[in-house]
């Protein structure tokens, strides 16, 4: 069985798994969302991930997460609940993976995985970090962690 059977035979396992391992992380704007959104969101972006896989093409998944980032900073969502979310469903597609693919697959599987998401998470990022400084964001001052910086 190869990846992309492994995608579209296992998505509702992968969501299900995803989910769970979302709710365990007690993510405050997450629970409030509730049950439902939160199976939509972490399924739109399965979907997006196994479209960017079979069609090797990531511009859906960096249209989706500008446009995540933008969202959820106007929410005043942390940019690390955003985050994780794709890192729960980027752990059970590698977990997935290893337990199913043979050895000689892995590799390309979870380089294929983990450069779809680790792009929309680098664009996600950027943009919600963009949005951040453009607004003077205090969590996001870090002169505080240094000494040295009284002056700037």
């Amino acid at each position: 069985m190869g990846l992309e059977k492994i995608l579209r035979n296992n998505r509702e396992a992968i969501l299900v798994k995803a989910i769970a391992a979302l709710h365990r992380s007690h993510l405050e704007h997450y629970e409030a969302a509730g049950p439902e959104q939160i199976r939509a969101r972490l399924d739109t972006l399965l979907g997006l991930v196994i479209e960017a896989v079979l069609a090797r093409n990531l511009t859906p998944v960096i249209s989706h997460a500008n446009a995540v980032a933008t969202a959820r900073f106007e929410a005043g969502v942390d940019l690390a609940e955003v985050q994780t979310a794709y890192n729960v469903l980027e752990e059970v597609l590698w977990l997935e993976i290893l337990k199913t693919l043979p050895a000689p697959e892995q590799a390309e599987a979870l380089g294929l995985v983990g450069t779809v998401l680790g792009t929309g998470k680098d664009n996600l990022a950027r943009q919600y970090v963009s949005l951040a400084t453009q607004t003077r964001t205090p969590s996001l001052d870090l002169k505080a962690l240094f000494s040295g910086t009284d002056g700037l």
